[in-house]
């Protein structure tokens, strides 16, 4: 901002020396360093209330696309549950349809004879009936 180089900090100094004397310059020194430390802290203290100002906005503008994409799962979510909801009850009646539709069949027929289970026409023997016969 200012470029101030050491050739004109001198020529400024002996400028001060002349105007003011070398008795107030110490004076005028002091009551300069005592304002321009109030004008930084005044400047740290708008940069610092800036910077939170830009945070806390960005901070919002963050919790609002969380929430903008919290309510688009829970829209999906929603939508997927109504449409599996759906779905499920599409299953259900196709079941009971075909349930319905089905004749009740105790006995299996098939055309093919070979498929059939065969038939047992002689009961097994209990073990009591059965007699070990020796060689004697």
């Amino acid at each position: 901002m200012f470029d101030l180089t050491s050739s004109k900090l001198l020529i400024l100094g002996i400028v001060a020396l002349i105007v003011v004397g070398p008795k107030d310059l110490p004076i005028l020194l002091r009551t300069i360093g005592k304002y321009v430390g109030m004008i930084r802290r005044q400047a740290n203290e708008f940069k610092s209330q800036f910077d939170d100002a830009m945070r806390e906005s960005e901070l919002d503008s963050i919790k609002r696309d969380v929430e903008n994409m919290g309510r688009d799962v829970e829209n999906t979510m929603r939508k997927a549950e109504t449409d599996l909801e759906r779905e499920i009850k599409s299953v259900d009646t196709d079941i009971d349809q075909s349930i319905q539709s089905t004749p009740a069949t105790t006995k299996y027929e098939s055309d093919n004879p070979s498929l059939e289970l065969p038939t047992v026409t002689d009961p097994i023997p209990s073990p009591a009936e059965t007699t070990v016969k020796t060689g004697t």
